[in-house]
């Protein structure tokens, strides 16, 4: 009886969610709208639905439930009470390698393809592993933090005094079970930052030096800047954002973390932004552009069944006309940091490619950062000098 008040919920859900809105906004409102389930209900309920769209495009004709089906068993290693009721003999082969479970659906569902799941695969970014990538959509990534210096000892006995498991990365970064309740656990939010593995590792790229002038130049909440401060706190920062609100949230991150010496400009970068940095020369340049976000799928699955693939000619275009008004405020002779979370090659190499060959930058260095290998975001991250 448990299992299918499960199923009936998760349809519920399914009919009631508006496409193009993310999962993690859209669950707390339903379940505030139905106070009567529980944290149990409200977990296995929010396990489903996320189950449900790492299935991405996958086995359209087929329906919903038994769609659910497929990717309950796919993305999990353990049996569990929901898949003992439907798919009993499934269940049974629950910890089964990842190749014989896809065996196992064809016997039932001949056309069940891995391709179809995240049919973009032709234009992926040329490093990465297509098979490696499309598997990992049914692994839900760690949470990860990096820690404020000053704050590994604490944060590690406080994590140790609440059972709760984490994993060391290096670089003050630490791995958590993703689901992990930290606000609830670590009481000091300025002790840390929750920062994905793959983005903590794009500072490797930044190499700031003393008393320069930096632009991070799509600057978001602030993540690339605190990681750019870390390395130099000298650095005098301008940081700007299409965003209002969203520049808020970074002043008050920088707050938290006593950074004080910086600017903010509220910029659309699509425009000439002459009228407010006529005056301005930068020693370093991130531009963490706007971007389909792709790499960052595992997380937000429900984004792999509602993507056009016109938009990815969007973003490049988008991106293009970003760096083209961004590059006039370099020095000569200094970085350039260009940074995607996409896995699609035409804003990552394209784009690489168009800086080089029409903006006359010189690329240094470029990564793809395989997340898919790590349970993190894949990112892209290059260096490039004018």
């Amino acid at each position: 009886m448990k299992a299918i008040n499960q199923l009936k919920t998760f349809q519920r859900i399914l009919d009631e969610y508006p496409a193009e809105t993310p999962l993690s906004k859209f669950l707390p409102g339903f379940y505030r709208q139905n106070k009567q389930m529980g944290s149990t209900d409200r977990r296995i309920a929010s396990r489903l639905i996320y189950n449900y769209f790492r299935l991405g495009k996958a086995l359209p004709n087929v329906i919903a439930e038994e769609r659910l089906f497929v990717a309950e068993f796919l993305c999990n290693t353990q049996s569990n009470s929901f898949l003992q009721h439907f798919k009993p003999d499934w269940a049974a082969c629950i910890g089964f390698e990842f190749d014989d479970k896809i065996s196992l659906i064809k016997t039932t569902y001949p056309d069940f393809n891995l391709t179809d799941v995240f049919p973009f695969t032709d234009r992926l970014s040329g490093e990465i592993d297509q098979d490696a990538f499309l598997k990992s959509f049914f692994i839900q990534p760690d949470l990860y933090i990096r820690v404020n210096k000053g704050f590994e000892v604490p944060i590690k006995a406080t994590l140790a005094a609440a059972d709760t498991l984490y994993r060391e990365e290096g670089n003050c970064c630490l791995a958590l079970p993703n689901g992990t309740k930290l606000e609830a656990i670590i009481s000091n939010s300025h002790w840390y930052q929750v920062q994905d593995y793959s983005s903590q590792q794009t500072a490797k790229f930044f190499k700031p030096q003393k008393w320069e002038s930096w632009w991070d130049a799509c600057a978001a909440s602030g993540g690339k800047s605190l990681l750019l401060y870390d390395l130099e706190p000298t650095i005098k920062l301008v940081v700007s954002d299409i965003r209002e609100s969203i520049l808020s949230n970074l002043e008050e991150r920088f707050q938290q973390v006593g950074l004080k010496k910086y600017q903010v400009k509220l910029l659309d970068l699509t425009q000439n932004p002459d009228f407010v940095l006529h005056d301005y020369a930068f020693d370093g340049i991130i531009v963490d552009a706007p971007c389909t976000g792709s790499g960052t799928w595992g997380r937000t699955p429900e984004m792999i069944s509602q993507f056009d693939a016109g938009k990815i000619d969007f973003f490049h275009r988008l991106q293009q006309s970003i760096l083209r008004n961004v590059v006039k405020y370099l020095k000569q002779g200094k970085p350039l940091i260009y940074i995607t979370c996409s896995a699609f090659r035409a804003e990552n190499e394209a784009i690489i490619s168009f800086m080089t060959h029409e903006l006359g930058l010189k690329l240094e260095e470029s990564q793809i950062l395989k997340g898919y290998q790590t349970k993190a975001d894949t990112m892209f991250v290059s260096r490039l000098t004018l």
